[in-house]
């Protein structure tokens, strides 16, 4: 089927197979522009990460990895975050004279909110996907199902009840199911996708605050 018969299908829909169509092709297009928008997020974020700890286990001085972190809080997501919050709190307890038990769980408590706040930032518009996913199908299929009951209650019209009688109505409601899996397959596959990279980041970023913990409580041994 080519492009213009499936538009004289869409042009010659009733109005609830043509709004069915028309909400599955927002949807479609809305679902395209998420999927690309998450993918450079999580490229982004894979990448600032990545060269974030390959300077941190460097053996590079903190302080000095500390300012080397730049201000825009739109780049500093995962390992990075948390290694800036965790800083920030351990730096405004190193003017006392000692760290406590309870200090240290300052710290930590600063890096759960930030692991807290970037899988926040990460998990946004998923769920647009997911809802996508799997509610077009059932949309599409609405609009098959109306369009083919119109078809045969015209029938009742017609002086002899023939396929090409038919025909066009059940085409253009068959069309309202593929664009319903056209916007849903990409839904699923992209969140599926961005949930197990969502995942993959969350599990690295706690890896890394525990071994993070373990530093900053070496450092208060020796302090003492």
């Amino acid at each position: 089927m080519n492009d213009i018969s499936v538009l004289n299908l869409f042009l010659e829909a009733g109005l609830v197979v043509k709004s069915v169509m028309s909400v599955l092709l927002i949807a479609s297009l809305l679902t395209w522009i998420v999927i690309i928008e998450r993918y450079n997020f999580y490229k982004k974020i894979k990448k600032i990460n990545s060269e974030f700890l390959s300077k941190f286990w460097s053996g590079e001085d903190l302080n000095s990895l500390y300012k080397e972190i730049p201000n825009d809080n739109l780049l500093n997501y995962g390992s990075l975050n948390v290694f800036k919050s965790a800083f920030n709190e351990f730096n405004s307890l190193k003017s006392s004279n000692s760290i406590t038990e309870l200090d240290l769980e300052g710290i930590n408590r600063s890096m759960r909110v930030a692991i807290a706040s970037d899988e926040e930032q990460m998990n946004q518009n998923l769920s647009f996907l997911a809802n996508v996913g799997s509610v077009s199908p059932y949309i599409g299929l609405f609009g098959t199902v109306w369009g083919i009951m119109t078809s045969f209650q015209g029938l009742s019209d017609a002086t002899q009840a023939t396929i090409n009688a038919v025909a066009p109505g059940i085409s253009e409601a068959l069309v309202a199911t593929a664009m319903g899996l056209f916007a849903a397959i990409p839904a699923v596959l992209a969140y599926n996708k961005f949930a197990s990279e969502l995942e993959s980041i969350s599990q690295s970023t706690v890896i890394f605050s525990e071994e993070l913990a373990s530093i900053f409580y070496k450092q208060t041994l020796k302090n003492k």
